[in-house]
Parts: C-alpha cells; sequence; structure tokens
C-alpha cells in the first residue's frame, strides 16, 4: 500500500508513529518545492504547490494528515483520488475546520471524546467518520522514578495565556505556598507569539517577591531529568486536545494535578482535578499529608492509566490499522 503523509506543524506527537508507518509500507513525506520565477512568484508558486499536491495525491492510496489544518484544507479543494485520513488534535477546530471540505475525508481521528463531540456538533458532515485515539507516549523514554516529597510543584507547557501559568502563580502567592516551602518550577520559554506573555510572568515574580519560591527554567531539553525533581505536577489549562506532559510526568513518577479542562477527564481520575484554586491548594495539601506509602500508591496509579490508555506504541499501531482500512479502498 502506497501511504502518503502529510504534516505542516510540529512531529513532536507523530516521529514515532511515522516511523511505524515507515517500516511497513511503501511511504512518501510531502515536502512541497517553491518556484524560482523572479515575476509575478506568489501566483506561480501558489499554483506550482497546487499542482504538487495534486501528484502527491494522486500517487498514494491513501494519505494520512498529521493535523487536520492546512495541507488538509487544501488538499479537500482539489478532486478526490485517494484515501484521507486525519488527525486533529485541538487548536485547527478553531482555525481550519470552517475551510476543510469534509465530504472528502474518510477518517477523522481525535485524541479525545471531547474534542470529538465538538466537532460533531459544529460539523454534522462528519457523522459516521469519527473515532477517538488519544495521543501517546514513548513508556520507555520516561521509566518510572518515584521520589520522597520535597514540596517541589511543577508546570512544563508553551508559556501562551492558554496554559495560564500566570494565573497558578497568582494561586500559589494567595495560598502561601511559598511560606510553608513549597517552590514552584516553570518549564517553558518565550513564546514568539506571546512575549508580552513571558514578560508579564517575569515581572508577577518579581511583584509578588517570590525569586526564591518560584523558578523558571526556560526551555527544557530533558524533560526526564526535570520531572526528576518535580513532585506535584500542575496542568492549569483552560483548553487542551489531550496534553502530552502530563502523560510523561505520570510516567516518570510525579503525581498530577489538572484544571478540569474539557476532556480532562480522559487524562486524570476525578480525584485529580479542580476548577478553583481553593480546591488546587486542597488537593495539594491532602497529597502532601499522605504517608509516603500512601504517595507511592497514588503515584503507581497514575503510571498505569499511562501504561493502559496512553502507550506510544498501541496508539501507533490504532492509527495504522485505521490508515489501512480507508487505504485498501483506494489500492
Amino acid at each position: 500500500m502506497k501511504i502518503g503523509i502529510a504534516i505542516n506543524d510540529t512531529w513532536s506527537f507523530f516521529n514515532e508513529i511515522y516511523n511505524l508507518i515507515k517500516s511497513s509500507h511503501q511511504t512518501t513525506l510531502f515536502s512541497p518545492q517553491k518556484s524560482n520565477f523572479p515575476l509575478f512568484n506568489t501566483r506561480i508558486n501558489r499554483k506550482y504547490y497546487r499542482s504538487q499536491l495534486n501528484r502527491f495525491l494522486s500517487s498514494n492510496d491513501v494519505v494520512f494528515f498529521e493535523w487536520a489544518g492546512e495541507y488538509l484544507a487544501h488538499a479537500t479543494a482539489l478532486p478526490k483520488q485517494c484515501g484521507i485520513v486525519a488527525r486533529l488534535h485541538r487548536y485547527e477546530l478553531y482555525q481550519w475546520a470552517e475551510h476543510i471540505n469534509w465530504e472528502k475525508v474518510d477518517r477523522l481521528i481525535l485524541v479525545s471524546q471531547a474534542k470529538e463531540g465538538e466537532a460533531l456538533t459544529s460539523f454534522q458532515e462528519l457523522n459516521g467518520k469519527t473515532l477517538v485515539i488519544s495521543e501517546g507516549i514513548d513508556l520507555q523514554k520516561f521509566p518510572f522514578s518515584p521520589q520522597p516529597f520535597r514540596k517541589q510543584l511543577g508546570i512544563l507547557c508553551h508559556l501562551t495565556p492558554r496554559k495560564r501559568v500566570y494565573e497558578l502563580m497568582i494561586a500559589f502567592s494567595e495560598y502561601n505556598l511559598a511560606k510553608d516551602g513549597y517552590i514552584l518550577h516553570i518549564g517553558g520559554g518565550e513564546h514568539p507569539k506571546f512575549k508580552d506573555y513571558y514578560q508579564s510572568i517575569k515581572a508577577l515574580i518579581s511583584n509578588l517577591d517570590l525569586e526564591n519560591s518560584i523558578k523558571m527554567h526556560g526551555h527544557v531539553t530533558n524533560s526526564l531529568e526535570w520531572f526528576a525533581n518535580i513532585d506535584i505536577f500542575i496542568s492549569n489549562s483552560y483548553s487542551e486536545g489531550l496534553q502530552i506532559s502530563p502523560m510523561e510526568a505520570m510516567a516518570s513518577g510525579c503525581y498530577c494535578l489538572s484544571h478540569a479542562w474539557p476532556g480532562s477527564n480522559e487524562l486524570l481520575p476525578a480525584d485529580n482535578l479542580f476548577l478553583t484554586n481553593a480546591q488546587l491548594n486542597t488537593k495539594i495539601r491532602s497529597f502532601a499529608a499522605l504517608s509516603e506509602t500512601e504517595q507511592l500508591d497514588q503515584k503507581k496509579k497514575l503510571r498505569t492509566i499511562v501504561e493502559n490508555k496512553f502507550d506510544i506504541q498501541i496508539v501507533g499501531e490504532k492509527i495504522l490499522r485505521e490508515i489501512e482500512s480507508v487505504g485498501n479502498k483506494f489500492v
């Protein structure tokens, strides 16, 4: 089977899946080239791009679009020539979905039931075409290594307003966690589109006089090493697809709490979710009050969840089966 792969966003969630597909099928990656015509460059490049995309679609039995975004919108504007399978993570639903001709998509994979529900509510033509396959992580890269409790809290993410790091810092201050010996670690560097947010976070640390209790680590290149210094990992977003960093933290041996963004209940048990800052504070202190054995039991339960639901090998195999199922109709 000839399988085409089109991806125009980060490869962060796809490397293992791509290697699995490539190991069992003839695989081609869509890599459009630009022309070098000096005159009418934009118009010619647009036509050249459409021509390349059209040839790419016609030369494969099925094309998998990692991210239901720009490439998928362009592909579904062309005559249908092959099977089309796409995976929608989160942002595409709000920025690209209305530009996609869903009639030409054979299967849409979503990473959570919450996002599937949103998609089906907005686009009735997707009825019967969707299924949920969660995100996944490589468990071999994140061995279970729980540490004794040291009052170390952490959040690891892109520093954008959606992640609500600023609000987490205010909660940390309001509930006197610093005075009780807690440290809040922030992993993530300045985002090019939200430089003001990064600067605001830095200013807030100073304004709260918490330089010794809130630590900014910048871009984290070795997340396993970073997790080893965290006792409780916190996700404070208001919207996610199905966030990867909590999975990695849980696998590594961190306890994990999350704001109850839609779909968070597919990631964590209800006892690990909070809506208000007061609930977050209570859950932090409740976990701290447990015995070391009880804390370890809680961490083991979270590791088991990751093993059962978010193993990238199992996730990849499920995605490959869907691609093959659609591709078989076009061979």
